[in-house]
């Protein structure tokens, strides 16, 4: 007999189950959450390259279910499966963690103990995706149907629940605490680590109070089968047999009409699913292009609180919980009321062009973010900016070449970065420096695709001194400012900003260093055997790259801070917009499109169904990664060549799905029930087909692609 939980009609085993998916999701989208800018800055991987890793692994993950249901269904049962591929995945945790820890070897034995923990993990989650669900709902008696559909509500906010909060803590885990002299990424993969194993023990905790339904047998491998046998039989056919209505009745040598039948209503669905991939190909750049768009604008909400870039993603699981109600309860029937027919395709179309418009608003977002960097000089060419310490306004001329037309101001933030034409790979130029109508000339050396800075200076007895140092132009990967300091003093000097120490020799420019973005009124500075008052650098913002010159004056040192890199002035608000599209698209595209499988489909074929919808995912995973690796446009057009790509599916759907006939699983029921003339079986078929059917509507409870 079931144990109820006290003064309810649920079983116990239920809380082990919900608090099983809870721990699950925590740790897989807490480790998600990081995953691109690990790749970034722990492994330092080009942007490219870390979109396709994190897109392999995603679809990966929504390849793996199909083979953790053919072990449930055909091998070890649900139970057996869950806690085998469980055990797999904490080891994919526990891996993934350790490879953050940059004390264990070398890049290499970095880059191989993390590859090989997210291929565990996508074994791991993908392999219990369709089991967990549906062995919850095996815990319930066949006539507790009202219960099981509340289960499956608790079990779908527990999923949200456990995704929003780990978008929330990892990036906290990963930027807030400072591990190995950065950030702590081994913290960041441990923590969800800890979570799945708290989910694999309180699973097994509860293994006593399970009810458990021995394998049943894969009606995907039975469907394969047919389908093959059908093909088969088609292409080795004698001439002189008679032609068949649909190819697939060329299985009925072998096969129940019944099945065959079935599996042409699944097939026409499964037809309709090839344009969706794109939809998620969108769908699932949240974690990776839009975090990558996020580390390249201001994350600041007043001046004691700032977001992290990977924290933009919980938007996503905390807007799906107030547009769910939202949509069911008033949207849609708002909708009805002015006699719009609100079909399930309609909807999902609808859906593709809310998902399309989210990535118009991120090209939008992403030309404006792109006017704060500077691009990196083509072959041939580098950049240079000059800082001018000299006492007056200069003029800067290379042979004929006047880069800058107007004079540069004393001690003010350089003019923009100019290109200059080598016509080599490297090669030494002639430079003119003008001031107070004095000419003098310096000869610097140069290499291609390189950035520097040219310092300007005047000595009362040697006149005009030049000094070229390298720049770096590329912001930080995580958002935080770079800085570095000039030390035009006689002594050496010890700044410490923030955690991090800067030591400068007399005459030498110091190596740039990643600081916290923030405000730095009073830092403090020291110089053996001399007082050094602690030093007012103000903002550091953002983005930005700073260079602070530190000059001597009546025994005193003056900061004058430069910016290199302007700070990112697009706020990260103005992501909400993209994040409110892509979400309402979700739910009316995702939640709808599973309903509309489930409907449509026999109650035995579900699972096939099931299968085809999240390979959908995960081939939409690999036309992000192809895109990624190999087409190599800017950003803001690589978003619109998505926006549009999706438009045009979403009309290719359209006249798909104009042609689709809604039909009636239920009739299907009816039919062979007729047919069987088998009077002493009809009370068993009819339990049978109302079972079926409860456990239709029950299924149509498991709405997101998050399971």
């Amino acid at each position: 007999m079931t144990k109820k939980l006290c003064g309810t009609n649920y079983p116990t085993s239920i809380c082990f189950i919900v608090v099983n998916e809870f721990c699950e999701r925590f740790s897989y989208y807490g480790m998600k959450a990081v995953l691109t800018l690990y790749f970034l800055t722990y492994l330092h991987w080009d942007k490219d390259l870390s979109t396709a890793i994190y897109h392999a692994f995603s679809s990966l993950c929504y390849f793996t279910p199909i083979l953790g249901a053919v072990i449930a269904d055909s091998w070890l049962g649900k139970f057996k499966t869950i806690i085998y591929l469980s055990i797999v995945y904490v080891i994919g945790h526990v891996v993934k963690s350790v490879g953050a820890i940059p004390t264990v070897g070398s890049t290499d034995v970095h880059i191989g103990l993390s590859m090989t923990g997210l291929i565990l993990i996508a074994l791991g989650t993908g392999g219990i995706k369709p089991c967990v669900a549906a062995f919850g709902g095996d815990q319930f008696d066949e006539e507790s149907v009202t219960e099981r559909q509340k289960f499956f509500s608790i079990f779908y906010m527990s999923i949200n629940a456990g995704s929003l909060l780990s978008t929330i803590i990892t990036p906290m885990l990963r930027g807030d605490v400072k591990c190995f002299g950065n950030d702590c990424y081994a913290l960041a993969f441990g923590v969800p680590a800890i979570l799945m194993i708290v989910a694999t023990v309180v699973f097994i905790a509860g293994s006593g109070l399970y009810k458990r339904t021995p394998p049943q047998g894969n009606v995907l491998l039975e469907v394969c089968r047919c389908i093959g046998f059908a093909l088969n039989r088609r292409s080795r056919r004698s001439r002189h047999e008679p032609p068949r209505k649909h190819w697939l009745d060329w299985a009925e040598e072998k096969y129940s009409k019944r099945l065959i039948q079935e599996i042409k209503m699944v097939l026409r669905v499964l037809v309709l699913f090839i344009p969706l991939p794109m939809f998620w190909a969108l769908f699932d750049q949240q974690g990776s292009r839009w975090t990558l768009q996020a580390t390249r604008m201001n994350m600041a909400f007043g001046d004691s609180f700032s977001v992290k870039p990977d924290q933009m993603q919980m938007l996503n699981a905390l807007l799906i919980l107030v547009f769910v109600p939202i949509f069911d309860l008033i949207i849609y029937p708002l909708v009805g009321f002015c006699r719009i027919k609100v079909s399930p395709l309609r909807k999902m179309a609808t859906g593709m062009i809310f998902a399309a418009l989210a990535f118009v608003s991120a090209t939008l977002v992403e030309v404006n973010v792109v006017k704060t960097v500077v691009n990196p000089a083509p072959a041939g060419n580098c950049l240079l900016q000059v800082y001018n310490l000299a006492g007056g306004d200069i003029s800067v001329k290379m042979g004929s070449n006047n880069l800058f037309s107007a004079p540069i101001p004393h001690l003010q933030d350089p003019p923009k970065y100019e290109t200059v034409p080598l016509g080599a790979n490297n090669k030494t130029l002639e430079i003119q420096v003008t001031l107070f109508g004095e000419t003098s000339q310096c000869s610097e050396f140069f290499e291609e695709e390189k950035a520097y800075s040219l310092i300007v200076d005047s000595e009362p007895i040697t006149g005009i001194q030049c000094q070229l140092v390298e720049d770096n132009i590329m912001k930080t990967q995580d958002g935080n400012p770079y800085l570095r300091f000039l030390n035009k003093g006689p002594d050496q000097i010890r700044i410490a900003v923030g955690d991090v120490d800067f030591v400068v020799a007399p005459g030498v420019m110091s190596p740039n260093q990643t600081v916290e973005r923030g405000e730095y009124l009073a830092v403090p500075c020291s110089i053996p055997s001399k007082p050094c008052p602690s030093l007012n650098l103000g903002l550091l913002d953002f983005g930005a790259s700073y260079t602070v010159i530190l000059m001597e004056d009546a025994g005193k040192i003056n900061p004058h801070k430069m910016e290199d890199v302007k700070a990112n002035n697009v706020h990260i608000a103005w992501q909400i917009p993209q994040y409110v599209l892509i979400t309402m698209g979700e739910v009316m595209f995702s939640i709808t499109g599973l309903e509309f499988s489930y409907s449509q489909a026999p109650t035995n074929m579900k699972s096939v169904l099931q299968a085809g919808w999240l390979l959908t995912v995960a081939f939409g995973n690999v036309i992000v990664l192809i895109v990624a690796e190999g087409a190599g446009l800017e950003q803001w057009i690589e978003f619109l060549l998505f926006a549009g790509l999706l438009l045009g599916v979403c009309v290719i759907f359209s006249i798909m799905a104009s042609f689709y006939t809604y039909v009636d699983p239920d009739e299907l029921n009816k039919i062979y029930l007729q047919d069987s003339g088998k009077e002493e079986n009809d009370e068993h078929e009819d339990g049978d087909l109302k079972k079926r059917t409860d456990d239709m509507k029950l299924n149509k409870t498991e709405k997101s692609t998050r399971l």
